[in-house]
């Protein structure tokens, strides 16, 4: 993006879980003429969303493909267990998967743990999402893996969660399409690795050398004699003092030197 194109917006899409909050906020500082557009989008949906252009960017859970798509991983999360309060597992601080060897384990359609087969006993359907699964653990039926994140989102009273020490982990990742690598897309990448205003390599840096690059105030003439030859030259250094020692000698031209003559 070059010349006068000034961008309408930049859309971010975001799975849920993922909260962009302090993101935004730092594009709003430093990019207030462009507003970013967030559009939520399920983790299934997520990678064609991209490949369509329906936004220029997004906030997803790997794995991704990579051959149409580049990825930054963020951060992993944590994976727990949500049961209800009245559950055994409410009394520990954290559990392993054989521990809910004999439980009926959940494993909605948009699992985003990537496993094939979860540990414990199989519901005789799968949830639709994990909406749907949630609802059944808080009616008593099973229980169900999830990142962190997706447990505090769909917290009920009723329910409660603890880490799972061996269970997978789900990573959130800015993904975008390789071939649309924009300058609106540097500068959220700088953002979310937490590059400086001065290092980032967006459109906050060029304004800063555009501002930079501005010609300085032409310096002032040099005062022109009244016969319009320029301003006298100074004389170089010792010239003049020579010459002012010599005038204040006070000797007149042709002054004799020596001793007084005597009167006869």
């Amino acid at each position: 993006m070059t010349g006068s194109e000034v961008p309408r917006s930049f859309r971010l899409a975001y799975v849920p879980g993922v909260t962009p909050t302090k993101w935004v906020r730092i594009w709003q500082e430093r990019l207030p003429g462009i507003p970013l557009e967030l559009v939520q989008v399920t983790a299934g949906e997520a990678p064609d969303a991209l490949r369509r252009g329906d936004v220029d960017a997004g906030l997803v859970r790997l794995p991704v493909d990579r051959t149409e798509l580049s990825a930054i991983p963020l951060y992993t999360e944590t994976t727990v267990v949500v049961v209800p309060k009245d559950h055994i597992v409410a009394a520990v601080d954290e559990v392993t998967c054989g521990d809910l060897a004999d439980d009926v384990v959940f494993h909605p359609l948009d699992d985003t743990l990537g496993w094939e087969t979860p540990p414990g006993q199989p519901a005789i359907e799968r949830p639709a999402t994990t909406a749907d699964a949630i609802e059944l653990v808080a009616a008593g039926v099973g229980v169900l893996f999830v990142p962190q994140s997706l447990a505090r989102l769909h917290h009920r009273r009723d329910l409660t969660y603890r880490p799972v020490t061996d269970a997978p982990q789900s990573r959130v990742a800015l993904s975008w399409p390789e071939e649309q690598t924009t300058d609106l897309v540097e500068e959220f990448i700088g953002i979310v690795r937490g590059r400086t205003v001065n290092s980032s390599r967006g459109l906050s840096a060029a304004a800063q050398q555009k501002t930079a690059s501005q010609p300085k105030a032409a310096a002032q003439p040099k005062a022109k004699r009244p016969d319009g030859r320029g301003a006298p030259r100074k004389p170089a250094a010792g010239k003049s003092a020579g010459r002012s020692a010599q005038r204040g000698s006070g000797s007149s031209k042709g002054a004799k030197h020596g001793k007084p003559r005597r009167r006869s």
